[in-house]
């Protein structure tokens, strides 16, 4: 319940003025998002890089409409990925795009035209891009997307939400040789007619498509926080076969830091998703929407100031 009131009110432009004007909010902020410009993210992916870990840097941004604005987080992307090329990363360090945010709701073809943009700056960086999926009206929009895209750069990687009913067939067409798919429970606030609605019921449709993937030939970036989700990720890599460098695991910059941490130590390939810039509302309201301890945390913070 409480975390359906959250997703809800973070479309809320009276709820985004108020929670970004409480003098604390900036302090919570500071644990899910890397900072607000370049140089906090390069910061954020030195650190994580020197502890064994890979990352997906993420401009914050989304449901733009206004084309202007679009281009600016096209420019964004460009000088981050002009940023990491002398960092000789390679794909330990990609970026995430929410398509949203580069016009998608103005223009099918300019969301097309500047995620382009964009994938051949991550080619000249030496890395690649993956596709953040959004609310269920963009899944369509976003997968044919991504087809177009594949044709020049197949490394083009996207994310697939487990509650949406519709998933598993989603990924039984994108489990082929070559894909990267990042699988995620979903965090969006959508109607029982296109989503599984219970945690329980959601948790099942995380394993049926994780199994999917482990079957397939694609490449699994498993995007999860839960030890159990983890150690049945474990269990299908062993039944089929799957080395270590075969699949990923996926978390959020700032939460598990000890679990993610422990995982590369242990040789898997870990990938952080670290979020920066100063349009943080929306993804900070849903993280405290996904685990009642961060609402915790942030309450907690209001306490002590």
């Amino acid at each position: 319940m409480l975390g359906s009131l959250l997703l809800a009110i973070s479309r809320s432009p009276l709820a985004r003025r108020t929670v970004s004007g409480f003098p604390v909010t900036r302090h919570v902020v500071d644990r899910f998002v890397a900072g607000e410009d370049a140089g906090d993210a390069l910061s954020a992916v030195r650190r994580l890089t020197d502890a064994r870990l890979s990352v997906t840097l993420d401009h914050l941004g989304e449901e733009t409409t206004d084309a202007r604005a679009a281009s600016g987080t096209v420019k964004a992307y460009v000088a981050m990925l002009d940023a990491l090329r002398p960092l000789g990363l390679g794909e330990r360090a990609e970026v995430s795009v929410k398509l949203s945010a580069v016009g998608q709701r103005l223009d099918h073809a300019m969301a097309l035209d500047h995620a382009r943009e964009i994938c051949a700056a991550a080619r000249d960086a030496g890395t690649t891009v993956t596709l953040d999926m959004e609310d269920h009206t963009t899944v369509d929009s976003t997968l044919s997307i991504l087809r177009a895209l594949r044709e020049d750069f197949p490394a083009t990687g996207v994310a697939v939400q487990a509650y949406l009913l519709r998933s598993e067939g989603d990924l039984r067409d994108l489990a082929y040789e070559g894909s990267r798919v990042r699988l995620v429970k979903g965090a969006y606030a959508e109607p029982a007619s296109v989503a599984h609605q219970k945690k329980s019921e959601v948790d099942k449709a995380f394993v049926r498509c994780l199994r999917i993937l482990m079957e397939g030939k694609g490449y699994p970036m498993v995007a999860t926080h839960d030890d159990r989700l983890i150690s049945i990720t474990e269990l299908l890599a062993d039944r089929h076969g799957r080395d270590r460098d075969s699949f990923e695991y996926q978390m959020l910059y700032g939460i598990r830091t000890d679990k993610q941490e422990a995982l590369a130590v242990a040789g898997s390939a870990v990938r952080v998703y670290v979020p920066y810039g100063d349009d943080w509302y929306g993804y900070f309201m849903r993280r405290l929407a996904e685990r009642p301890a961060n609402v915790a945390f942030f309450l907690r913070s209001l306490r002590s100031k």
